[in-house]
Parts: structure tokens; sequence; C-alpha cells
């Protein structure tokens, strides 16, 4: 069924019926965007922010951009509930100052080397040993909610993020060569990171399942993950795309 087709379905709907229809998603969602959370987050929370989100977004769908309704909703429903964290200011000032420091460490040792920065570099430019910085890691990771969508990422998946030639409702979003340096960047990744990002975003699956498919735990796939978001900000930082 292509998009104003389903936009026809959609419109023979009541919106209580709309909404229960697509409450699932908004659940789905809420609980993906939790578990990047400190606790003191509820998906309670999110999910209602989120039903807002898709309330909007039925509000302002159009079929004729090409888009499925439930991609469209997607990003809404994600964009109401980062707006909800972000008001409530649930991250502490401390975590999003650790995140950058770590970005700009990891960009001048690659500046420095021209190669990817590692864990013992990093640890040696930040006085810290290995432990120390996989624990700086882990407290950073709750910002990281919001590092791919700060970037631009929104709820493109990696390989879609370069554009096509279809226009689309979320053509402007970010700029053609902006997108092509995120895509790049990420494609310069080590494999590691690469696969971790690929599965966590494109796959969508936690950081237990993910940790049980490249056989490590999951405190360290939580590592990893936060490693590959610090390195991304650090080459777009670089290229001056941030």
């Amino acid at each position: 069924m292509n998009s104003i087709a389903a936009y026809s379905s959609l419109n023979s709907l009541s919106q209580d019926e709309l909404v229960r229809t697509y409450t699932p998603l908004v659940k789905r969602i809420a609980y993906h965007l939790v578990s990047r959370l400190p606790p003191s987050v509820q998906p309670d929370d999110l999910i209602q922010s989120g039903l807002i989100g898709l309330l909007e977004a039925l509000r302002n769908y159009d079929p004729s951009q090409g888009a499925s309704f439930e991609t469209y909703a997607g990003i809404r429903i994600r964009g109401a509930m980062l707006d909800e964290v972000r008001k409530n200011d649930w991250i502490p000032r401390s975590v999003h100052k650790k995140a950058r420091m770590l970005a700009e460490v990891v960009k001048k040792i690659e500046n420095a080397t021209g190669r990817d920065a590692r864990d013992h570099e990093i640890a040696d430019a930040l006085g810290v040993g290995l432990e120390e910085y996989h624990q700086i890691l882990q407290e950073a990771n709750a910002y990281r909610v919001f590092s791919m969508e700060d970037l631009g990422y929104e709820d493109n998946k990696i390989h879609d993020i370069i554009p096509d030639n279809a226009p689309g409702p979320f053509d402007g979003l970010l700029s053609d060569d902006f997108r092509d340096k995120l895509a790049m960047a990420i494609a310069s990744l080590p494999e590691r990171e690469r696969l971790v990002m690929a599965l966590y975003y494109d796959e969508e699956l936690n950081l237990r399942e993910i940790g049980a498919v490249i056989g490590v735990s999951e405190s360290r796939v939580s590592q990893i993950h936060s490693q590959a978001i610090v390195r991304l900000q650090a080459r777009l930082k670089r290229e001056g795309s941030l």
C-alpha cells in the first residue's frame, strides 16, 4: 500500500482508534529510549509525551511527501520525548561536561596520530587508568540518548543517512553536506564500533542482545557504543560540522 492509500485508510479511523492503533509504536520508542536514561526517567513520562507527538503527527502528516505515516510519526514521537527530557533537565551538567571533554580528547589524539584513538591513549590524556576511563564512559552514557539525534540522526537508519533523489518530509532537516560527513564519519569507525551502532540503531537490539551477538558483556557494549559516539562527535568537530 502506498503512502497516499495508507493515508486514506488513516482518515477512515477516528482519533481514538488511531491513538489505539499507534500506541504500541509510542511504547516501543519509549522503552528503547528509557534504557539509555537515568533511573529517574520513567517510561510513563516518555509515553505521555510521545502520545502528544503522535497527535501532532496525525495533524501534520502529508502523504504526498512519500514517507509512510509510521516513519513520519516515529520521528515526531521521539522528538516529543526528547523535548520532555531536555525540558526537565534530567541529565546533570557534569555529564554533559564529561561528554564534551571526551570528544575533545579524542579529536586531539586523532589529529596528532592520524588514526583511531585507542582506549589507553584516551585514558592517559585524561590522566586516569583504563578502569576509571571506562567508568567515565559509563557515566557519560546517559547523555548518549541525545547524541545521534543532536548530530541530526533523527530516526533514519545508518545506511539511509545519505539522501536519495526522492524528496521526503525530512528534507531540510539536514544539509546534504552534513549528511555526507556524518555518513563518512560512521563508515570510518572501527569495525566493532560500526557493528554495535548498526545493531543498536538499525536492528534496535538492546545492549544485552548485542553483547550476546558479539560475545562481550552488556557493560562492554555500553562502553563501545559510548566510545563510538565520542569518536563521531570528535570527527565531526574536526570537520567543522558541529
